[in-house]
């Protein structure tokens, strides 16, 4: 049951939500965490002269979302960037004993539940349970990988409906701001085969738990074109 947990959480963006107070700067956004795991530190700073969220990992792992009100439901070109300070030794996005990543932005959708197959909508139904939250229909992340080629699409082996795009790998592009620009709906059909719903919910993570290692990440703002 422990290792349904993690993504069990992933596949809702949360966990059992523990909601801390947010300051004014946050606009929305929230601090999320899983259930027995010690909780990601964010907060608002700068990072070379520009405004940024602040992500301290140590042997842990937490989430910070802002669900989208109403969802979107015409989706273009997606921004963002990140500063990493130095990357996780050992962790993959690929393997799920080793699954942590110092560097993600995560994306959920809606869609038709009930289309999915009996399996995946009994493990939808075993989180909601757990949690109290019905999962996203689909879930897509861009990460920064230690290894993995750029461009690597990166199946979630315990859930079919989290997949990862390496958008940034390796040590070459470290201790420097990274700016992405990216179609959000081209990558979502690359990822799932499949057109996207409406967006709802952005959210950033920076994990170190599975490695019981250190991270640490600066995010720039997510922006919807």
């Amino acid at each position: 049951m422990r290792a349904l947990l993690r993504p069990l959480a992933l596949l809702m963006l949360a966990g059992c939500a523990a909601r801390a107070p947010v300051p004014p700067a946050a606009d929305g956004w929230q601090p999320l965490t899983f259930p027995g795991k010690p909780a990601t530190q964010y907060r608002w700073t700068e990072k070379e002269g520009r405004a940024a969220l602040e992500a301290s990992s140590e042997r842990s792992a937490s989430i910070w979302r802002k669900k989208l009100q109403p969802p979107v439901t015409t989706l273009g070109e997606v921004r963002f960037s990140w500063w990493v300070e130095q990357l996780i030794p050992g962790a993959s996005v690929a393997d799920i004993d080793r699954e942590d990543a110092v560097a993600r932005v995560i994306f959920a959708f809606g869609g038709d539940i009930d289309s999915l197959p009996l399996r995946t909508r009994m493990r939808f139904e075993l989180a909601q349970a757990l949690i109290g939250e019905a999962p996203p229909y689909a879930t897509l992340m861009y990460v920064w990988d230690s290894a993995l080629p750029v461009g690597t699409v990166v199946i979630n082996p315990r859930s079919d409906r989290i997949r990862k795009i390496v958008v940034d790998s390796g040590p070459a592009e470290l201790r420097r701001w990274r700016d992405h620009r990216r179609d959000l709906a081209a990558d979502f059909r690359l990822a799932f085969g499949e057109e996207p719903g409406p967006l709802t919910s952005i959210a950033v993570m920076t994990d170190s738990d599975n490695s019981r290692a250190s991270a640490r990440a600066w995010y720039g703002p997510v922006e919807l074109k």
